[in-house]
This record gives C-alpha cells, sequence and structure tokens, in this order.
C-alpha cells in the first residue's frame, strides 16, 4: 500500500524521495516490503530512499538477503537510526549509502545466537563476522568496529567495549568515528540537511498482507503453526463428521504457505507439492500396500521444506510439530481411544469374553469321574473311549497301556487328564 503525501514542488529538478519504515524484528517476511519499496523508488527514478530504523535485529539469512537487496539499486540508500540499529539492523545500515541517527539511538551489540539464546556454532559467528567487516570495508568505514560490534573479544575500551564486551555505538560516537554522517533529531532537518527540503516525499507502508507474512514466517510463528496444524487434524479424527479442530488444523496450514507466498519465500509449486502429498496420504485408506501413504508423508515434508527456505529452522520446527503431534495422539488413544472414528475402522473394539456370554472351548467337566478304557497306549497322550465316544487325553502320570481301565480325574477346556484305574483281579 502506497501513501502519497502531497508533494512539495519547490525544488527544480522535481526530485523524488521515498520514506520506508524499517521496523521491529527483521526476518524473511520483511524482505518482500522492503523489494516492493525498493523496485518502486527505481521505476519513479527517486533520488534517494530514506530507511526509518528501529529494530532489536532478526535472523541473519535475513539481514544478508536484504544487505543484497540494498547493494544492488543504483538508488541512494539512506539508513535513518531511529532509536536502534542492533545486530542485524546494525549489519543492513551499513550497507546504505549513508547513515545517520536521532540523539539516544543506538547501532551495534551484533553478536550471533541461535534459537535457544546461546552463541551460535563456530562456522555461523566466522561467516557473520566476515560480512560484518565485509560491509564496513564496502561502506569505506573502520572494519574492527564493525568486527566488535559482533566479537567481544574485540578490546576497544575507548568506546566503552573493552573485551567481553559487544560495542553499541551511541549517536555521538558513531559520529565521532565515522559510522554516522550526522545527527538530526527530526526528519525534516534530516531532509533540510541532505538538500531534499523541497523535494517530492513518498511514504511506503506495508500492506496488510505484507504484515500478516511478516507474522507468520517469524522463526518462532513457524513451529507454533505446523504445531496447531497437525494438533487440529489429530483431534478431527476423534470428532464426528468435520469440525472444528480439522478447520483449525486447514486453517493453519493455509496461513503458512500464505504468509511465504506473500513474502516470496514459497512458488506455487510448493502449495501444489503439499495438496499431492494430502491427496496421497487420503488415499491410502483405499490402497493396500502402505506406498501411497509414504509418498503423501514425503510430499508433505517436502512442500515444506521448500516453502520454509531454510532447511535447518524448517526442520526443527517440523520435529516440534511431530512431537506435539504425537503426545496428542497419546493422550487422545488412552483417554477417547474407543470414540475415537479412524481408529474404529482399524480396530476391533468388540472382544468375544465369557461375560458376553461368548465360550471358546466347552469345558468337558461332565466327564470328571466318568471310566472308560484307553484305545491307544498314553505316552502321555492319547485316545481313550467313554460312554462310547473317543476323547483325546492325557494321562495323569506316566505310560498307560491300551486297553487299561482309566477314570477322568480333571478337566480344563479342551483338556481331559485321566489316571489309571489299578486292576484289583491281578
Amino acid at each position: 500500500m502506497l501513501l502519497f503525501i502531497p508533494a512539495n514542488k519547490g525544488d527544480a529538478n522535481n526530485e523524488i524521495v521515498y520514506i520506508v519504515p524499517f521496523e521491529e524484528t527483521v526476518e524473511k517476511g520483511l524482505y518482500a516490503f522492503l523489494e516492493r519499496a525498493v523496485k518502486e523508488a527505481e521505476e519513479e527514478n527517486a533520488s534517494a530512499i530514506i530507511f526509518e530504523m528501529n529494530t532489536p535485529g532478526g535472523e541473519v539469512d535475513a539481514a544478508s538477503k536484504i544487505g543484497r537487496l540494498l547493494n544492488s539499486t543504483d538508488v541512494k540508500t539512506i539508513s535513518y537510526v531511529n532509536t536502534q540499529a542492533l545486530s542485524a539492523g546494525a549489519y543492513i545500515s551499513l550497507n546504505m549509502d549513508e547513515i545517520y541517527m536521532v540523539p539516544g539511538a543506538t547501532m551495534g551489540s551484533a553478536a550471533i545466537i541461535d534459537q535457544e539464546g546461546n552463541t551460535a556454532d563456530q562456522k555461523a559467528v566466522s561467516y557473520w563476522l566476515s560480512a560484518m567487516t565485509a560491509a564496513a570495508e564496502q561502506s569505506g568505514r573502520d572494519p574492527i568496529i564493525a568486527k566488535a560490534m559482533a566479537d567481544d573479544s574485540v578490546d576497544l575500551p575507548e568506546l566503552g567495549a573493552p573485551k567481553g564486551k559487544l560495542l553499541t555505538l551511541t549517536a555521538s560516537q558513531a559520529l565521532e568515528v565515522e559510522y554516522s554522517e550526522g545527527t538530526f533529531a527530526t526528519r525534516a532537518e534530516l531532509l533540510e540537511h541532505l538538500g531534499y527540503e523541497n523535494a517530492e516525499i513518498r511514504s511506503v507502508d506495508e500492506s496488510f498482507a505484507e504484515k500478516v507474512a511478516r507474522f507468520i514466517t517469524n522463526p518462532y510463528v513457524v513451529p507454533i503453526l505446523l504445531s496447531i496444524g497437525s494438533i487440529g487434524l489429530i483431534l478431527e479424527l476423534y470428532s464426528p463428521g468435520f469440525g472444528i479442530p480439522g478447520l483449525m488444523g486447514i486453517s493453519s496450514l493455509i496461513l503458512f504457505f500464505y504468509g511465504h507466498l506473500v513474502a516470496g519465500l514459497a512458488g506455487y509449486e510448493s502449495l501444489i507439492l503439499f495438496i499431492i502429498g494430502i491427496g496421497l496420504i487420503i488415499a491410502e485408506f483405499f490402497l493396500p500396500g502402505g506406498i501411497a501413504g509414504i509418498l503423501g508423508i514425503g510430499a508433505v515434508l517436502g512442500s515444506l521444506f521448500m516453502a520454509g527456505g531454510d532447511i535447518q529452522h524448517m526442520a526443527i520446527s517440523i520435529l516440534i510439530a511431530i512431537a506435539c503431534a504425537i503426545v496428542v495422539s497419546i493422550l487422545m488413544v488412552k483417554v477417547f481411544g474407543k470414540k475415537m472414528k479412524f481408529f474404529k475402522k482399524l480396530v476391533l473394539s468388540d472382544s468375544t469374553n465369557t461375560e458376553s456370554g461368548y465360550i471358546s472351548n466347552k469345558t468337558r467337566s461332565e466327564l470328571i469321574g466318568k471310566e472308560g478304557y484307553a484305545l491307544t497306549g498314553l505316552r502321555p497322550s492319547g485316545t481313550v473311549v467313554i460312554d462310547n465316544e473317543r476323547i483325546d487325553v492325557v494321562s495323569e502320570g506316566g505310560f498307560v497301556l491300551k486297553d487299561a481301565k482309566v477314570v477322568v480325574v480333571k478337566a480344563e477346556g479342551t483338556r481331559v487328564v485321566v489316571r489309571e484305574v489299578p486292576n484289583l483281579n491281578k
């Protein structure tokens, strides 16, 4: 959304200056907004773009991408720090042509940390230090100062950053070490200093879609969205028909892809791959073999990685979502397993127990005490005849000869135990 402020047309050259807010966390969603602003300025042959900086920092990947964007434009870029340009904000400012600050503004403190708040691995730290010093050298500034912003082993006590402390420059310090071209309390003062007081001023604001995209692509929001999506779909398996859990799950996944599409991080191919994956998973319920389900899961995971861009971050987000889904599944099976419509189709819940009137094997208790004779030798199992019925039995003791007289002493289901009756006539 472009908001056009009435132009001050007094300048003979009819110059145009764009004012672009650069606020909050630096994340991948911010790039789409800045790219649009730069493109608008280029198309209008603007004299300069002033980025009003107020950011605590953010993602290294996003900062690097924005830095390349600013370096690639022929339009003059100006960072107007009001009131902080920390971490990634400091790096992005160093990639602009000029830096100005308001009184009391700060710039620096650019250490790289992971999502747990710990110092990142050595490889990432080395890359970031190189990027900071390269940005300073490119803009003709002292690279040691940029390095001190990201590495607390650099000793600059004269700037309030002895070893063990990251450098953060105040407005006066930045001016002193030539990390700032001037300090101005208002935008009007800055424009007058730059000679743009009579230029046409155009302000570029984020559209609603871009604001949504920035929020959705935030590294802390992505795992939450994926977790809600997975939990919602799991809960839907326990609900009759299609209800709120399913709507919640699908909406979360749609928001994930929408935000990444608007931010320019994903193409429609990732969304198409996701839809194909869901289709294959559904088809698995009707096709034998399991191949469709495996391909479907692979397609869904692949689409998420394609949309996310950062493989490591997406891997962490997906693992969090899977862990949440597993926990919820276990809880639901334990508590509501019998009500789960999905498992009703796969698991036989009825039992054929004695209490329900089912008898798996008839117990021949009526045979206890009856006598018969061994039709075969019992070793110890064999066959006897009782009341003209042939019955498979086992002897209570050892071997029983054929035609020996026996008596039933125990009946347990199909197991009938007999004992040889001594022949008193011997």
